[in-house]
């Protein structure tokens, strides 16, 4: 799989919520990013940075509010009729964070994996229950689950059961929205090795959003950082992590637990202080000025682009 080849080009992609009384929430904000064919792309950040967000408009589940978007080569139009949303599907799919609340649970494991291609008129009679069986064996489940409902299962099933039914319609990208963190310890590099054997099996392209820095690391090619709706750092997954570029992606490194407990005892914590901004209607200038142990005056009134400091490496930094 050529890695070189771009299947996703975003440029100053903007995404609004209208909260009323002219409020906005910026939940994503001037993003640029490229998503290259084969590869997958970890996303980082804390809670409500517009990760979720962002992958929800890269699978058209919500319209962009400005910006442009390339898919393969194509223009994505801001707003999708119902029949350009159901033919975007077969290319983008998403996997969600909780199996259980994204699994229908009045529908049999076979309605689930089958009702995608059922909406697109594939898998018709007998050939519907031959490709229910291949799903199944493909995820690592068996036959005598396909009648089953989804309470029957346990959480790293239901998940592999999610998958089945995000990639039956063979898409090209697929968006894994915290896919192991709802899930035990011991499953999670189960999954993770699952969605490994195909990516490499199918070809796909992977957006994977994670908190686990640790993870992501291991299983994404490049890493994208956003903080508040902003990228603020790309690059080299290994790159990024033994050696980052932004102070805020330094202090998400730092938080990152140590896997020796004597380690992690023992090491110094630094907590971020300061006010965290708000991103309904924010001001210019960096929005990690105020927790940012290098932030000036400048940074507070100018907001920094993203740019090419070091080969593959971006960052938005005015001093980095």
């Amino acid at each position: 799989m050529n890695q070189t080849q771009p299947l996703i080009e975003i440029k100053n992609l903007c995404k609004y919520f209208d909260l009323g009384r002219g409020a906005k929430l910026h939940a994503v904000d001037d993003v640029t990013l490229t998503i290259y064919k084969g590869e997958t792309l970890g996303l980082v950040g804390e809670s409500g940075c517009g990760k979720s967000t962002l992958g929800r408009v890269l699978v058209r589940m919500y319209d962009q509010t400005s910006g442009s978007y390339q898919f393969n080569g194509e223009q994505v139009p801001a707003h999708l009729s119902f029949a350009q949303r159901k033919s975007f599907s077969r290319q983008a799919q998403m996997i969600f964070q909780d199996p259980y609340q994204s699994l229908n649970p009045r529908m049999t494991v076979g309605d689930i994996i089958s009702e995608g291609p059922a909406i697109h008129g594939e898998w018709q009679g007998n050939n519907r229950k031959e490709e229910i069986m291949r799903w199944l064996n493909r995820v690592g489940l068996v036959p005598e689950h396909a009648m089953r409902f989804p309470h029957e299962f346990s959480g790293g099933q239901r998940q592999r059961i999610g998958i089945a039914r995000s990639l039956a319609l063979n898409p090209r990208f697929v968006v894994c929205d915290e896919p192991i963190s709802a899930l035990d310890v011991s499953v999670q590099a189960q999954v993770v090795t699952l969605l490994q054997d195909l990516q490499r099996e199918l070809g796909l392209t992977y957006l994977f959003i994670a908190h686990s820095l640790s993870m992501v690391r291991y299983i994404s090619t490049r890493m994208a950082v956003m903080y508040l709706g902003k990228m603020v750092e790309i690059g080299p997954s290994e790159e990024l992590y033994s050696s980052p570029l932004h102070p805020y992606s330094e202090a998400l490194i730092a938080a990152n637990p140590f896997p020796d407990p004597k380690l992690e005892r023992n090491r110094e914590h630094k907590l971020l202080g300061g006010e965290i901004t708000s991103p309904v209607n924010p001001k210019p200038g960096c929005r990690f000025a105020n927790r940012c142990p290098i932030a000036t005056d400048k940074c507070r009134i100018e907001t920094p682009v993203l740019k090419e400091s070091k080969p593959g490496r971006f960052v938005a930094c005015h001093y980095r």
